[in-house]
C-alpha cells in the first residue's frame, strides 16, 4: 500500500515519518470518517488544530509521554496518538512490553476494553497512567469494571471533526468552548477542523448531531439526535435501550437499531451476543423486553425483533456498524 495524507492511509510503519514531516508544516490532511450510518466524508485537519488537540490532552493527563497504537492509524484516534508521541520526540509503541518512557498512554474503543476485560487481561494495562476509551458511549458499567481492575479508564467524546476527543470525563479540555443549542451539543476552540473537502467550515460552532446537556460545566452525552426511532408514535432513544440489553443477565453484549416497518413505521430490533451457550434460552425477544422495563425504561421501548449473533459487526475503526447491523433483519 502506498501511504498518503490525503486521505490518511498506510501502515503505522509508513505514516509515521510522513507525520513527523507534516505536524511541523501547514498543509491540512483528510481523515475520512467511518460512515457508520451513511456516506464517508473526508474531514480536513490543520496541523495546528492537531497540535492544539494533542497540547490539551497533554495537559489534562498531567504532561507529555509514551503512546500505544492499539487503533488504526488511518482514523483520528489512531493519528492522534501518533502525534502525541511525535510531539514528545518518542515513537509510539504497539505492544504493552514495548514502552520506554515513564509516563504510558493508550487509547481504546469501548469494544476493545470489553474484549481485554472479559479475556482477563486488566493487569499489563493497570500499569499505565491513562487509558483513554472513546469513539462511541461508554457504559458506566464497563468503566467500573475497568477501575475495579486497575486500569485508569479516562471516558473521551469527540470526532474527527474536532481532532478526536475534545471531552475528558465530562470536561472539555482547555481551548475547548462548549454550548447546548435546541437539545444539540455544540463545540468551539482551535482543535476544529477546516471544513469538508467539498464544504469549508464557515462557522466558528460546529453542531455535533449529538443530543446533551451541560450542568456546572460537566457535558453529558445522551445520544444522537439521529439515535432516536419513531415507533408506533413512541419516541425510543437507541442507546438507552443498547444500555438496558447490554446489562441483561445472560447478554454479554447488544445492539439496538430501528428498521423500518409498515405498521409500526419503525421498530426497535437488536443484535445480542449470548454470554455463553447456557443463556441462550432466556434470551427471547420478550425476557429482553422484560429487561429493558427493569431498567427503568417503558416496556414499548424493548425489541421487537432480536437476532444473537457471535459478535456485534464492528467498523474497522471498532464503532458498531449499524447498517450492518439493519441489514440483518432485512
Amino acid at each position: 500500500m502506498t501511504a498518503s495524507l490525503r486521505p490518511v492511509s498506510g501502515t503505522a510503519d509508513e505514516l509515521v515519518p510522513l507525520l513527523r514531516t507534516w505536524i511541523e508544516g501547514e498543509e491540512p490532511l483528510w481523515i475520512r470518517t467511518s460512515g457508520s450510518t451513511g456516506r464517508p466524508k473526508d474531514v480536513v485537519l490543520s496541523p495546528h488544530a492537531v497540535r492544539a488537540s494533542a497540547a490539551a490532552t497533554h495537559a489534562r493527563l498531567g504532561g507529555p509521554g509514551q503512546w500505544l497504537l492499539a487503533v488504526p492509524p488511518t482514523g483520528v484516534a489512531g493519528l492522534q496518538v501518533v502525534v502525541r508521541s511525535l510531539l514528545t520526540g518518542i515513537d509510539p509503541v504497539t505492544s504493552l512490553d514495548s514502552y520506554t518512557a515513564e509516563r504510558r498512554y493508550a487509547s481504546l474503543v469501548p469494544t476493545q476494553l470489553h474484549r481485554l476485560l472479559e479475556a482477563g487481561r486488566a493487569g499489563p494495562w493497570a500499569a499505565l497512567d491513562a487509558v483513554l476509551v472513546g469513539g462511541g458511549p461508554v457504559r458506566a458499567s464497563l468503566v467500573e469494571r475497568a477501575q475495579d481492575a486497575g486500569i485508569s479508564v479516562v471516558r473521551t467524546y469527540g470526532m474527527s471533526e474536532t481532532c478526536g476527543g475534545c471531552v475528558y470525563d465530562g470536561f472539555a479540555l482547555d481551548g475547548v468552548r462548549l454550548r447546548i443549542d435546541d437539545g444539540q451539543v455544540m463545540v468551539a476552540g482551535d482543535v476544529l477542523f477546516d471544513g469538508y473537502v467539498d464544504a469549508p467550515r464557515t462557522d466558528e460552532w460546529f453542531a455535533t448531531n449529538d443530543r446533551g446537556e451541560i450542568t456546572n460545566g460537566e457535558l453529558r452525552v445522551v445520544g444522537r439526535l439521529d439515535d432516536v426511532v419513531l415507533s408506533g408514535g413512541v419516541n425510543v432513544p437507541l442507546p438507552a435501550v443498547t444500555a438496558a440489553l447490554q446489562d441483561a443477565a445472560g447478554v454479554a453484549d447488544a445492539l439496538a437499531v430501528g428498521v423500518d416497518d409498515p405498521e409500526w413505521g419503525q421498530r426497535v430490533v437488536a443484535l445480542v451476543v449470548p454470554a455463553n451457550a447456557v443463556c441462550l434460552e432466556g434470551l427471547s425477544a420478550e425476557r429482553l423486553r422484560d429487561a429493558v422495563e427493569e431498567a427503568g425504561h417503558p416496556r414499548t421501548w424493548g425489541p421487537r425483533a432480536i437476532a444473537l449473533v457471535d459478535a456485534i459487526p464492528l467498523l474497522p475503526n471498532g464503532k458498531p456498524d449499524r447498517l450492518a447491523a439493519r441489514a440483518l433483519f432485512s
